[in-house]
Formats: C-alpha cells, sequence, structure tokens
C-alpha cells in the first residue's frame, strides 16, 4: 500500500521514529513484556499501542501507579532499552514511509520527533543506515511536555529554522497526530503492523 499526502508544498518533513520509520513496534512491545514480566507488572498490547508516543518514563510510572508497583523507573527502562537494542539486528524500515524518505532527501531537510530516548532512536537508525539523513533529532529529555503537546513538533520546526505550517508530519499514533494538529502542521497517519499486512 502507498501512502497519500496531503496537498501542498513542505518545506520540511517530521518523522516519528518507532513504528513510523523503523518497523520496531512489534520489537520494542517484547522487550516491555519482558522487563515488565520480571516485575510481575503485565503489560496489554492494545495499550501499549495505545500509549505509542509517551516517554518510557512515564509508561513505568504511570503502570506503577495503576497497579500499586514499586518498580524502580531508571532500572526497569535500562533493563527495557537493553532488551530492544538485543533484537535490533531484526529491526526493518517501514516501506511505505522508507520510499517517501528515498524520494525526498536531500530536497527537505528531515527531523525525527520521538517519545523515546536519543539513545534507542540513535541506535534504530544506525542499525536502517539512515541516521545521516536526518538534520536533527527531537528526543525524550529535549522537552518538557511530550505528545500529544505539540512542544516537541513545534522544537523540530524551530530548529530546522521551517514555520509550522510548512512542515508535513509522518505519525503512527493518534497522539503523534494530535500533536502535529496542535502544532499547526498537516500529518500522515502510517498504517499499524496489522494495517499494513491486512492491506497487503
Amino acid at each position: 500500500m502507498k501512502l497519500t499526502l496531503p496537498p501542498g508544498t513542505f518545506k520540511a518533513y517530521l518523522f516519528d521514529c518507532d513504528g513510523t520509520i523503523v518497523d520496531s513496534m512489534p520489537l520494542h512491545y517484547i522487550a516491555w513484556k519482558t522487563a515488565l514480566g520480571e516485575w510481575g507488572c503485565p503489560f496489554d498490547e492494545q495499550l501499549f499501542y495505545a500509549w505509542g508516543g509517551l516517554p518510557v518514563a512515564t509508561i513505568i510510572s504511570t503502570l506503577n501507579e495503576r497497579q500499586r508497583l514499586q518498580m524502580p523507573v531508571e532500572a526497569v527502562a535500562e533493563r527495557k532499552e537493553a532488551l530492544y537494542y538485543e533484537m535490533l539486528p531484526q529491526l526493518q524500515a517501514v516501506p511505505e514511509v522508507l520510499e517517501h524518505i528515498a524520494l525526498s532527501y536531500g530536497h527537505v531537510p528531515f527531523a525525527v520527533v520521538s517519545g523515546s530516548t536519543r539513545d534507542s532512536v540513535t541506535a534504530s537508525l544506525e542499525a536502517l543506515h539512515l541516521l545521516n539523513h536526518f538534520e536533527t533529532l527531537v528526543c525524550a529529555g529535549d522537552y518538557s511536555r511530550s505528545k500529544p503537546d505539540p512542544e516537541p513538533f513545534l522544537l523540530a520546526a524551530a530548529r530546522l529554522g521551517v514555520a509550522p505550517e510548512d512542515c508535513l508530519v509522518f505519525e503512527d499514533t493518534v497522539m503523534g497526530i494530535e500533536a502535529a494538529t496542535a502544532a499547526g502542521m498537516a500529518s500522515v497517519k502510517v498504517p499499524q503492523p496489522w494495517e499494513r499486512t491486512s492491506q497487503g
């Protein structure tokens, strides 16, 4: 299937990373299940996808509150990231998005806007030899309010020196699309893994 871009001329493309550029969400879920399982913390797959775009630390803190657990946030986050890194050799790009990166690279500047850590984003992009395609990476820790707040996208636009209305956002989550809309940016919804396979 192809991604249909909204009409208009855009001066910058802003990409979410996990589930948008890289088909990493299934691998992230395995890492989450393993890391949280060590603390007896279940994590439903639907909830995992619904929370796509939230910083790792926020997810662990929220699960602690919901399930009355006291998981050490930093230790669990490090464990989850380490498990994900072990699976990086299995990582693949999302073909529909990769096509647009290949078509537009060198014509408009690119940024990554992610709720993941800089280390995780860098490792994912390096695994697919894509890191050098992006002028800037906006990751967890670079902003105070995460998606669906528009701050991460507005920060990326400012770094690129492009007005928000001239940016096109590629996102796989509802939260990310809401953030792009709040930032005054056009967006493209990237289908989830099961949506892509069901449509061939």
